[in-house]
């Protein structure tokens, strides 16, 4: 599966009075991440909103475990990569690192989401098209059609 770094500067706004990073700053490194990943398959945010008509793949579950601080000052890179696919979500792992010590490990779960065909104000889940997968697929064999769709 394709892989993403990405290298963040730790800024003096990322941080809380103690100089260490606040927590919610993690989640937001994070967000940028997973668009930088989908970048890295050739999907940058807004050509995929167009070309797929969606509204985005917002985030429906999140954890952190926070192993070891990141400070004012420090570059990290955070690690990313899609884990699983299903039907119309997907997990997302992101480790991020400061030096050789892993300071946090992250997991999401994203869904392909459109407007809902019955609620103009709400969204809904949509069948992640194949081609899109496949920009993901480096290694290993392509998860067939009808195990994507029997999963979420």
């Amino acid at each position: 599966m394709l892989r993403n770094r990405k290298t963040i500067h730790v800024e003096w706004g990322d941080c809380d009075p103690a100089g260490i990073v606040y927590y919610p700053r993690y989640f937001a490194y994070f967000d940028n991440c997973t668009a930088a990943l989908f970048e890295a398959a050739g999907l940058p945010k807004h050509q995929m909103l167009k070309t797929y008509g969606i509204v985005g793949i917002p985030m429906v579950d999140t954890r952190a475990r926070f192993l070891a601080p990141s400070r004012f000052g420090d570059d990290v890179m955070v690690e990313s990569c899609i884990t699983e696919w299903r039907r119309s979500s997907f997990d997302v792992q992101h480790k991020l690192f400061r030096g050789d010590v892993l300071a946090v490990e992250c997991s999401e779960t994203r869904v392909w989401a459109v407007r809902s065909k019955t609620d103009p104000e709400g969204i809904e889940g949509q069948v992640v098209p194949e081609d899109v997968v496949r920009r993901f697929e480096q290694q290993g064999p392509e998860m067939p059609p009808k195990d994507r769709e029997a999963g979420k």
